[in-house]
């Protein structure tokens, strides 16, 4: 099992890299459900932490509905990434009408050669989950979904869930559920929905808040979990 934690601090991504997190999702604006961090910190968290670092590219935080400028920023976004050293790349893009904006994906991807690829919760704004499934299977390029099922948390979306880790299961795309999942829950969600992959977030932070620090208990208790 791998456990995603997010990070938005050099301090943090250590603390979740010694208690056993296997990547970080390092992000800023936390309360707005995640921006792309500054050069200084991706540089710093991906020169100083050996395990991969994929980072936000988010350029605001008004839906993933994107301008030809807000486009251009985040390709410009990736190539600094490859650059610093950063694993992977965390991107999606929808269009007015909640459909993956095929074009504008295209261009992310091209712009991404050489890194992991994960399309983040775009998937959970879009109109039918199924129907954006279709379309992004048709890029190998991307690594993994990152999705709640569609709700406020995975946990009241495991049928769901559960059916699309079954619809990505012969191929090299993995879903990746987050949201809502914590040590308390973990057990329970991974038994109904058998993903390979998990992301963390408030749920391994102390009081289960953005604005306290990770909690290097929370994550050792979920590795114990999940390595059951």
């Amino acid at each position: 099992m791998i456990i995603e934690v997010i990070s938005d601090t050099l301090s943090d991504a250590l603390i979740a890299q010694e208690a056993g997190a296997d990547r970080i999702e390092l992000v800023t604006g936390l309360g707005e459900g995640g921006l792309t961090p500054s050069y200084g910190v991706i540089e710093s968290v991906c020169r100083k932490l050996t395990i991969p670092v994929n980072v936000m590219i988010r350029p605001h935080s008004r839906g993933f509905c994107y301008s030809e400028e807000d486009i251009e920023i985040m390709i410009q976004d990736i190539k600094v990434c490859r650059k610093l050293g950063a694993a992977g790349v965390v991107f999606g893009v929808l269009t007015s009408d909640y459909q993956v904006h095929t074009d504008h994906l295209k261009r992310l991807i091209d712009a991404s050669k050489g890194l992991g690829i994960t399309f983040h919760r775009a998937i959970d704004d879009a109109e039918d989950q199924f129907a954006a499934l279709k379309i992004i299977k048709q890029h190998p390029q991307i690594s993994r979904i990152l999705t709640s099922g569609g709700q406020k948390s995975a946990i009241h979306a495991t049928e769901r869930l559960k059916r699309l880790n079954e619809l990505t299961a012969n191929s090299p795309m993995k879903i990746m559920a987050g949201a809502g999942l914590t040590a308390n829950n973990i057990k329970m969600f991974i038994e109904k929905v058998p993903v390979n992959e998990i992301h963390f977030g408030s749920g391994v932070r102390y009081h289960s808040s953005y604005e306290h620090a990770i909690s290097p208990e929370k994550i050792q208790a979920i590795k114990n979990i999940a390595d059951l």
